[in-house]
């Protein structure tokens, strides 16, 4: 591996992931070959592909098991809320203003937050 000379090489990439990349490696001061040669130089030292090449494993959501297992615990937590009275679910905006609006007249102190879940609001309460 001592021969300094170089060898041209013509590869195809995908025009969207080069575009996004050009600027990452711009500012890292790496150009494409740079980084194609480092790839090549760990592959000949370490005689192997020096990444993880195994797929992501998605959910029949679509989602990693993580994120999936992240939104179900919090999508929980909201249904908790909402059984022991601590939030309510509205299915639409001007329905949680509305229902928002008439409490508020009762002075309760509940929160405007909404938090999107499923395709339904949900209003955390907070009493002051």
């Amino acid at each position: 591996m001592a021969n300094t000379r170089s060898s041209g090489m013509h590869i195809r990439v995908n025009p969207d992931i080069k575009t996004a990349v050009e600027p990452i490696l711009s500012a890292i001061g790496l150009s494409f070959s740079d980084v194609f040669n480092l790839t090549l130089r760990q592959i000949y030292l370490k005689r192997r592909i020096p990444f993880d090449l195994s797929a992501v494993q998605l959910t029949e959501n679509g989602y990693t098991p993580e994120f999936e297992a992240e939104v179900l615990a919090e999508a929980e937590e909201l249904y908790e809320a909402v059984a022991n009275g601590t939030a309510k679910m509205y299915n639409s905006v001007e329905e949680m203003n509305a229902a928002l609006d008439a409490e508020e007249d009762d002075d309760e102190g509940l929160s405007r937050v909404p938090h999107r879940r499923h395709g339904r609001l949900v209003a955390r309460i907070s009493k002051t």
